[in-house]
């Protein structure tokens, strides 16, 4: 790859860390609205475990997950973010760090959850990659190894946000709503489509997983987020 596309593509993966590359931003505010909302959605239930997926890809989920874990480290909390795409990994991409070792490496017993974990350049902020992808995504995510993980996570961080497969193309999302305290489902204006939306939303309640709310994505109006409180 020759030096000036290399520099392209960083370029790129660091504007899609808003929130850490330009806090003061409008779409940096807006992250930190979503923060407080999600805060905010069940007060009678302490939120620990969150994740965000979409119903199909290209739908910014990753964005959204990486920013919104960026945000609550601001805030002084000890988060953890892992990427929980065992298909199709973009977090080390984002945070622009090696993916050797990670989620798959763990789950499967090959490394440690101290190994694994990488500090992020956002105080308080620390990063589980994917690992290599596996053979057996959905049987990894949905073993007890996971459930084991997400039990030590929970004591070690004050916060933990998994970055989730989309719900129409995989059982992913389904497995790991499930299992943790709540779901955040990101749509896109104008690409994601109201069926789709639906069937996302069907496939989640039947997995008895809780959404939390809505992320409504690449809104014209200065590319503004909302959040719907699925109330």
């Amino acid at each position: 790859m020759a030096r000036k596309d290399k520099g392209k593509i960083l370029q790129l993966r660091n504007r899609s860390l808003i929130s850490l590359t330009n806090p003061k931003s409008s779409i940096a505010e807006r992250f930190r609205t979503i923060r407080t909302s999600i805060q905010f959605s069940n007060v009678d239930m302490d939120l620990k475990a969150l994740v965000v997926t979409s119903p199909q890809p290209g739908e910014g989920k990753s964005t959204i997950t990486s920013n919104l874990a960026v945000v609550f480290a601001q805030q002084g909390k000890r988060v953890l973010l892992i990427d929980a795409d065992l298909r199709k990994p973009t977090v080390h991409y984002t945070f622009n760090t090696e993916n050797h070792v990670g989620l798959s490496n763990v789950l499967s017993r090959q490394a440690t959850l101290q190994k694994a974990v990488k500090a992020s350049s956002q105080e308080n902020l620390w990063i589980l990659t994917s690992g290599p992808i596996p053979p057996n995504p959905s049987e990894l995510l949905g073993s007890k190894s996971m459930n084991a993980l997400l039990d030590e996570v929970k004591n070690k961080y004050d916060f933990v946000l998994l970055d989730s497969p989309p719900v129409l193309a995989v059982t992913d999302a389904q497995v790991l709503g499930n299992l943790t305290d709540g779901v955040v489902l990101v749509i896109s204006s104008g690409n994601t489509k109201i069926d789709s939306a639906r069937k996302a939303k069907e496939l989640l309640e039947n997995a008895k997983a809780k959404i939390l709310g809505v992320v409504n994505n690449n809104k014209k109006e200065q590319n503004i987020l909302y959040y719907y409180n699925e109330k």
